[in-house]
């Protein structure tokens, strides 16, 4: 809208973009949420130059707009032929992987231990053998055997 020339106020401004996101159903969020990035990305346009402020009405620069335009006109042409770059290597990749021939996939998480049976009473605790307090492996072992002789 800056970019044909014309002041305009903030609200008018928005109503005119808004109206044209419904039309393309590109308008998500809430209304409020919409007008606040609007509002953040004027004022970025007013810091690099490419819009004028003048009391409370905005202005396009055209020479700026024009290489601002341009600029992301070219950025839009790079990121759209990284996707589609990105999308062939993704194909490339899983066609090569359909040749290949296919082993029987295990889950990563599967457990290695069986469950135990339900028993009666699911509060009972299974036997732990505790070590004495204060003593290393080697120690205890000394210590039964000495109780053993």
């Amino acid at each position: 809208m800056l970019s044909k020339g014309g002041t305009f106020e903030f609200k008018p401004l928005f109503d005119v973009i808004h109206s044209n996101l419904r039309l393309r159903n590109a308008a998500n969020g809430g209304e409020e949420m919409l007008r606040l990035r609007a509002y953040e990305k004027l004022q970025n346009l007013v810091q690099q130059g490419i819009v004028t402020k003048t009391a409370k009405e905005y202005q396009g620069v055209p020479p700026a707009l024009k290489r601002f335009l341009a600029a992301a006109a070219e950025q839009n042409a790079k990121t759209a032929l990284g996707s589609q770059a990105a999308m062939e290597a993704r194909r490339k990749a899983a066609s090569m992987t359909s040749l290949v021939k296919e082993e029987p996939v295990t889950p990563r998480h599967s457990p290695s231990v069986t469950t135990p049976k339900a028993s009666k009473n699911a509060n009972t605790e299974l036997p732990v053998r505790k070590a004495e307090k204060g003593l290393g492996q080697k120690s205890q072992e000394r210590r039964k055997a000495a109780a053993k002789a």
